[in-house]
């Protein structure tokens, strides 16, 4: 469930994830500009012009080209380790497509970073916003060696899934939201398509139930929190996300995913800058103060949190801008500073320090209660982790007498929701800062039989083995899944049933077939829509021990 992949519209969410860390959004798409063409040769590298007046047959030919002789006959040389071609062949070479140029395509299919695909003469385009099914007039924004990519222009033919109108008016600048033009049960169609297509890719996983996506309570303003680049000048500040694979930033203003509260905060900061005067960081010239705005808002209370990233301590410059975000937006209870003064894009440093008198916000998902922190690992749609915690809860069928290991626990969401049903429940989390929010978490919930311990994962189950082992064991990975390693520790404790929670169906579909052969037989997936409008998607799968391997 742990999104490390920053669904790519979003510093954190696009695939959103707890260990990743970095605003950039991640995605296969080349690393060059998509409004730049491929790169021209050098001065260097380009053949010379030719002399005025030279005949033809006599200029100097650019290697690798053939040209007919003044007789009209082919040369008879031909390239090393090169087959000749056969009198009277065409070049079958395709022309090349070039940045800017308008076509029409037919999109064929949709990707699973939500692109469009088409193929046009032999070249596979990527069209954003596009569906499959759709006629376009394209423009090329981008042309690699593989692919390339397109934007709209006008739509020739029309896809009955397109959504009637856009949610948002940013489509073309910014490709966070894959499946924003499409209509939402659509999405959900295509989600569980996409997760089908990985399990089945295993024939250890045939035998498994793959169920409809359950859709999100919102299908807009969910996300809880964001992390936003701040860039720009203090007399012009821009407060957004990196553009895919730059470092330019995209404003992103009145995002449509985003809680109300945390576009009134940004508006509110951008106004702040200006009338404060505080100095942006550049990262070229490594000079400036503010670096990013991390934004929380607590559920259902609506109360918000507001993390400044400075390279400093700036006291007098954060205090004042805090200030005025609290006036112009009163829901703000919390505001804190972090110090990065690294020079790459990790967002946090070390060194954090309360700017107002309150340091925590409490947050609820169903009727157990949370504490967060500027650090804090909390789901950004809480809407759809009560649907996901309680699932698992269904799906652990406890009956109050089995000890539980939650392993990835976080704060400890859902070894709360296990609590009251079992007999014991042990979380276990790497991070520290982690494990110390989930204690005072079980604490508050009076859950007493809870506890959690932080360290190496393969190191702590083997421990708990050898103590009596487990009845249950829920694993919540980050996006890259498990090593294999813990997977076998986990195989050799010999729980009954494993619950698997993913936000990647493809490592999800890799464990799951590395269960299968340490003896789990997966019985069902369901897949939950954390993240509508993008192409992620959360499973919650069940497995149990299979008492005969032969059978």
């Amino acid at each position: 469930m742990k999104n490390t992949s920053k669904p790519k519209h979003f510093t954190e969410n696009s695939k959103p994830s707890r260990k990743e860390n970095t605003p950039a959004p991640k995605t296969k798409k080349p690393a060059a500009k998509p409004e730049r063409a491929a790169a021209a040769p050098s001065r260097a590298e380009k053949p010379a012009r030719p002399a005025a007046g030279t005949p033809r047959d006599q200029r100097e030919q650019p290697a690798g080209k053939t040209f007919k002789k003044a007789d009209g006959k082919a040369p008879t040389k031909q390239a090393k380790g090169k087959p000749a071609r056969p009198a009277g062949a065409r070049d079958e070479r395709q022309p090349a497509l070039r940045s800017g140029q308008v076509l029409e395509l037919q999109i064929i299919s949709n990707n699973e970073e939500g692109f469009g695909v088409a193929i046009h003469e032999g070249t596979r385009v990527l069209i954003a916003g596009g569906l499959a099914g759709e006629t376009v007039v394209g423009k090329i924004t981008y042309v690699g060696r593989r692919e390339s990519f397109a934007n709209i222009i006008k739509l020739l033919k029309r896809s009955p899934d397109r959504a009637p109108s856009a949610a948002c008016t940013m489509g073309k600048a910014c490709d966070g939201c894959g499946l924003m033009q499409m209509r939402y049960p659509a999405q959900l169609a295509w989600k569980k398509e996409m997760v089908s297509r990985q399990i089945r890719r295993y024939p250890s996983l045939s035998g498994a139930a793959i169920h409809d996506v359950i859709a999100s309570p919102s299908e807009l303003g969910y996300r809880n929190t964001a992390k936003l680049v701040v860039a720009g000048k203090h007399s012009d500040p821009v407060i957004g996300i990196y553009r895919r694979n730059t470092h330019d930033v995209l404003e992103i203003e009145d995002c449509a995913l985003h809680h109300p509260l945390i576009n009134k905060v940004v508006k509110a900061a951008k106004a702040g800058i200006k009338k404060g005067k505080v100095q942006i960081y550049n990262p070229k010239s490594e000079m400036g103060l503010l670096r990013y705005l991390v934004v929380r808002v607590a559920e259902p209370g609506n109360q918000v949190m507001v993390v400044f990233v400075t390279t400093d301590q700036g006291y007098n410059e954060m205090h004042h801008l805090a200030k005025f975000i609290q006036q112009a937006v009163p829901e703000v209870a919390v505001v804190a500073q972090n110090i990065n003064n690294s020079t790459g894009n990790v967002i946090f440093g070390h060194k954090d320090r309360s700017i107002t008198k309150a340091q925590s916000l409490k947050a609820f998902i169903g009727d157990k209660s949370f504490n967060l922190s500027p650090h804090s690992f909390f789901q950004v749609n809480s809407g759809a982790a009560r649907i996901i915690y309680e699932k698992v809860r269904e799906f652990a069928h406890l009956s109050g007498k089995e000890r539980v290991i939650d392993l990835y626990c976080g704060i400890g969401g859902i070894s709360l929701f296990l609590a009251d049903r079992a007999r014991e429940v042990v979380g276990i989390e790497v991070v520290e800062a982690a494990v110390a929010d989930a204690t005072a978490n079980a604490a508050m919930n009076r859950a007493d039989n809870c506890s959690f311990e932080a360290g190496d994962a393969v190191h702590l189950i083997d421990e708990i083995g050898e103590e009596g082992g487990a009845d249950l064991i829920v694993l919540n990975p980050p996006r890259k899944g498990c090593e294999e390693k813990v997977l076998k520790s986990v195989a050799a404790i010999n729980p009954a049933r494993i619950i698997y929670v993913s936000c990647s169906p493809e490592t999800l579909a890799r464990d799951l077939d590395i269960l299968s052969g340490l003896g789990y037989r997966t019985l069902e997936v369901q897949p939950v829509d954390m993240f509508p409008q993008t192409v992620h998607v959360e499973d919650v799968a069940l497995l149990e021990k299979v008492q005969d391997l032969k059978a």
